[in-house]
């Protein structure tokens, strides 16, 4: 998100290339996410974690379905543009106002940048212990793998298809989460 709001003022800048409604729209629709995510954390935090987890997940499962069936259904449409903006960005909301809230240590999944200043400042040769290194270093590894995959595919495959596996990893670690209590 802060990439989209750095776009966003390109965008109302005139560069072109940008959208202020595309923008505007996955920014608005995020913080709806968020605010919800902090609604569920309501309902779920005082309980089990790992319901808490399977039940956000299973969520994001169904919203990024959702927007693999209208990328098949209305690919290279303008509607079909604004919808899957909206439901990624939902569920994008939704998942780190989770990831937030269950406060697990060095997972961040949309602040790259604070993965990799911990790694740099917190390494040996940044005098610290790089005991946090391995999780850090996975998560880096992890985002960047998953770029080039998820681009390959979109640019291969169509938007569909990335959604769609998206979707069923969601819905498959919703399954089989685990985690403390």
């Amino acid at each position: 998100m802060p990439g989209n709001v750095v776009v966003l003022g390109f965008a109302a800048a005139g560069a072109p290339g940008f959208s202020v409604p595309h923008t505007a729209t996955s920014l608005v629709c995020f913080l709806l996410g968020a605010m919800v995510g902090g609604r569920v954390s309501l309902r779920y935090g005082t309980g089990s974690r790992r319901t808490w987890a399977r039940v956000t997940l299973a969520a994001e499962a169904l919203l990024v379905a959702a927007s693999a069936v209208v990328a098949f259904a209305a690919p290279d449409t303008e509607p079909m543009v604004y919808s899957v903006i909206a439901l990624t960005a939902f569920a994008m909301g939704l998942r780190n106002a989770t990831v937030i809230k269950l406060d697990v240590a060095d997972l961040t999944t949309t602040v790259l940048t604070r993965t990799l200043t911990g790694l740099a400042a917190d390494s040996r040769a940044g005098g610290g212990t790089g005991l946090r290194s391995p999780r850090r270093t996975a998560s880096v590894i992890a985002m960047l793998a998953g770029a080039v995959l998820g681009a390959w595919l979109v640019i291969h495959q169509g938007l569909g298809i990335p959604l769609l596996i998206a979707a069923v990893l969601s819905g498959v670690l919703a399954v089989v989460t685990s985690g403390r209590e």
